[in-house]
C-alpha cells in the first residue's frame, strides 16, 4: 500500500459517520500488520502532514532558519535559509500531487483554487504566507510559502546577525525615541519586514500602535498591538476591504503609531494624510532597489491615487522624516545600507544621505537637529 492509498484510506475512515477514530488510531487500524511499530510512527506523522499540514513541504518548513519554501515544479523544491535558495531533495509524484497540496493550503486559508480563480494570495492559520498559480497560468503548479518569524528579533538580536553595527543601532532608537517617522525599503527578501518589527518593539509600553497588512507578517514584542488586515472580495465580487479603509478606521481607534505593512497603491495617500493631522512616529515598508529610487516610487504609487509629483512630494515631505534602506548581498546577508533623510526639491522629492556604508552624508546634521529639537542626544552614528 503506497502513502497516498494509506492517506486515501485514512481520510476514508474518518469521515465516516459510524467512526469515532481520531487521527493516530485511523493510521494504527489501517497500517496495522503491514508495517512494524517504527514505520508506523513515521507513516503517522507522514499522514498527519499529509492532512493537516503542509504535506511534503512539512520537513521544510520545520527547518531551523528557513524563510521561503518554493516549488516551480513537481521535481523543482526549493528553500532559503538565510544564505540565499538552495534546491531541496522533495520531489512530488507529478504536478496534480502540488496542486492538491495547494488547494488544500488555500482551502485552509478560506479561499479557492482552481481554474477559475488560478491564483490565490493568502494566510494560512500559523501565519505562513501562501501564493501559489495554477496552469495555464504557469507551466506547472507554483508554490511559494514565506514563512513568518517564530520569534521577533531585536536590534540586539539584528547586530548579532550583522545586519547593522552597534552605532547604527543606537541611532535607530534614537529615531523611535524621537518619535520621526519612516519607511523602511528595500528588496524582496531583504528583512525589511524584520527590522521594522524590531523597531516597533522600541516604542513606549504606552503607546498603542496599529498595524495595519494585507497579510499578518509583521512580528512586534509590544504590549500594545491592535492588527487590522484587508479581506478580499467573496466570489461575487463583494465584500472587499482594502488597506485604503483600514487607514480610515485606524484613525477612529485612537492609535499612536500608525503603521502599514507595505506601501503599494492607493492607500499610501490615506496613510500620508494621517501622518500630517498630529500622528508621529507612523512606520512603512516600500519596496525600492535603492534610497534614492524611493522619489519615483512614490511618484508612481501617488499616480495610482490620481496626485501630480507636487502634491505627493508636498504630503511626503510633511508627512515622513527617514528612509531606511536594506540591501541583501550575494552571500544572503541582509545590512542597513542607508539612512536617508527625505526633502523637498522645487516640486518634486528629494533624498539625502544622512549615513551610508559606515559614512555620513551631508544629511546628517540635519538628523542630529531633528533629534535635538525632540529632546533625543545625538548617538555616536552621526557625531
Amino acid at each position: 500500500m503506497t502513502d497516498i492509498d494509506l492517506v486515501r484510506r485514512v481520510r476514508g475512515r474518518l469521515a465516516s459517520p459510524a467512526s469515532a477514530l481520531d487521527l493516530d488510531q485511523a493510521v494504527r487500524a489501517e497500517a496495522q500488520g503491514i508495517v512494524d511499530d517504527a514505520v508506523l510512527a513515521s507513516l503517522r506523522g507522514e499522514v498527519r502532514a499529509e492532512l493537516d499540514g503542509a504535506g511534503l513541504l512539512e520537513p521544510l518548513l520545520a527547518l531551523e532558519g528557513v524563510t521561503d519554501v518554493l516549488v516551480n515544479a513537481p521535481d523543482s523544491v526549493w528553500l532559503d535559509r538565510g544564505r540565499g535558495l538552495e534546491r531541496a531533495a522533495v520531489r512530488f509524484r507529478d504536478d496534480m500531487a502540488v496542486r492538491r497540496l495547494a488547494q488544500r493550503l488555500a482551502s485552509a486559508a478560506g479561499r479557492r483554487l482552481d481554474d477559475a480563480a488560478p491564483f490565490v494570495d493568502a494566510a494560512l492559520p500559523d501565519g505562513t504566507r501562501l501564493h501559489a498559480v495554477v496552469p495555464p497560468l504557469a507551466p506547472s503548479t507554483t508554490v511559494s510559502l514565506r514563512v513568518l518569524a517564530r520569534q521577533p528579533l531585536s536590534l540586539p538580536d539584528l547586530v548579532a546577525r550583522d545586519a547593522m553595527t552597534r552605532d547604527v543601532a543606537s541611532l535607530l532608537r534614537a529615531v523611535m525615541q524621537a518619535r520621526l517617522a519612516f519607511v523602511v525599503t528595500g528588496g524582496t527578501g531583504a528583512g525589511k519586514t524584520t527590522l521594522l518589527g524590531a523597531l516597533l518593539a522600541l516604542a513606549g509600553d504606552r503607546e498603542r500602535l496599529l498595524l495595519l497588512e494585507d497579510v499578518p507578517e509583521l512580528v512586534v514584542d509590544h504590549p500594545h498591538v491592535v492588527r487590522l488586515r484587508t479581506r478580499s472580495a467573496n466570489v461575487e465580487g463583494a465584500g472587499e476591504v482594502g488597506l485604503r479603509e483600514l487607514v480610515r478606521q485606524a484613525l477612529r481607534m485612537r492609535p499612536d503609531r500608525l503603521v502599514v505593512g507595505e506601501f503599494r497603491g492607493p492607500e499610501m495617500v490615506e496613510l500620508l494624510v494621517a501622518l500630517n493631522t498630529g500622528h508621529d512616529g507612523g512606520a512603512a515598508t516600500m519596496h525600492a532597489n535603492s534610497a534614492a529610487d524611493v522619489p519615483s516610487r512614490f511618484a508612481a504609487l501617488g499616480a495610482l491615487a490620481g496626485l501630480g509629483g507636487a502634491a505627493v512630494s508636498a504630503l511626503v515631505v510633511s508627512a515622513l522624516d527617514l528612509v531606511v534602506h536594506l540591501r541583501r548581498g550575494r552571500d544572503g546577508v541582509r545590512t542597513i545600507d542607508e539612512i536617508a533623510s527625505l526633502g523637498a526639491a522645487g516640486t518634486g522629492l528629494s533624498v539625502s544621505s544622512a549615513w551610508r556604508r559606515g559614512e555620513l552624508g551631508p544629511a546628517a546634521a540635519r538628523l542630529a537637529g531633528r533629534l535635538e529639537d525632540r529632546g533625543v542626544v545625538v548617538p555616536e552614528a552621526l557625531r
